[in-house]
């Protein structure tokens, strides 16, 4: 929780500014509102919401959760306290839980394609910067599993790192003495003989970037027969049209960028009674 409070403050303090002209001359007393959804998805960004909350010190009664189902029309929260304050509080409050809502919808509708099969669908490093944590456990609310969630949790090689390796093999193996025993290492491949050549050369995952479908059944064919320990992630080309078509390959993982840089936002409102 540590990470959301200074998450929520930080945002506060970026919409305040010096400080809400309207505070000075609010209205006093309590007044309660409503937060009601304008679109159909799935709801995030509670855990967000309930924290700042705490932080301006008003009441929040959510009637939705996190994974939960929302429909055009239905309320979401129920709010109470000064009116300076939630009123200050309201558009930091409503962007929190449309942009977390619009990842999770967008997670879904990727996750629903795939779910009966086999197969981890797994979100990218392609988040807004200083939103990282923030996207990603949007992402795993709608259903998806986080990838890296930074440059120091898997040594992945993509094309760029590989094109300064002179010596695959030698690389990897001297890798193995640097980093943690529990970590993995990741190798991008475009082509089956580099599939082959990152295999050989001792990778835990393999990365089969931009491939088609009919090329990842090779590889999946090969690392079936020679490989069998080696992980497979099928990454390049995954969209809502064609995610269930990779997810049949015989792939261990499907990652897309998409689901998070790609999702818009639902669209939510603040209802004063």
């Amino acid at each position: 929780m540590i990470n959301i409070k200074k998450f929520v403050k930080n945002a506060i303090i970026e919409d305040n500014g010096r400080g809400d002209l309207f505070f000075d001359v609010a209205p006093k007393g309590r007044f309660t509102a409503k937060v009601i959804s304008k679109d159909d998805g799935i709801f995030a960004g509670e855990i967000y919401a309930k924290a700042l909350s705490k932080t301006e010190k008003f009441e929040c009664k959510f009637l939705k959760h996190d994974g939960e189902k929302i429909k055009k029309g239905d309320i979401i929260a129920n709010l109470e306290g000064k009116a300076a304050v939630l009123l200050s509080s309201e558009r930091t409050f409503l962007n929190m839980l449309q942009h977390a809502s619009g990842i999770a919808t967008m997670a879904n509708s990727y996750a629903s394609l795939i779910n009966d099969l086999n197969v981890v669908l797994l979100d990218t490093r392609k988040t807004r910067p200083q939103l990282r944590d923030f996207e990603k456990y949007a992402s795993r609310v709608g259903g998806a599993i986080n990838h890296r969630l930074g440059l120091d949790d898997c040594l992945m090689l993509k094309d760029t790192h590989l094109r300064t390796i002179t010596d695959l093999k030698d690389f990897v193996k001297k890798a193995r003495k640097r980093i943690s025993w529990v970590t993995k290492i990741e190798i991008e491949c475009e082509n089956i003989e580099q599939v082959k050549d990152a295999m050989e050369a001792g990778g835990d995952i393999i990365m089969c970037d931009n491939m088609t479908p009919e090329q990842i059944r090779e590889v999946v064919k090969f690392r079936d027969e020679v490989h069998p320990h080696v992980l497979l992630e099928a990454s390049g080309n995954i969209n809502l049209d064609t995610v269930r078509d990779y997810a049949l390959t015989g792939v261990d993982a499907l990652s897309s960028g998409s689901i998070i840089h790609q999702a818009t936002w639902l669209d939510f409102s603040m209802k004063f009674d």
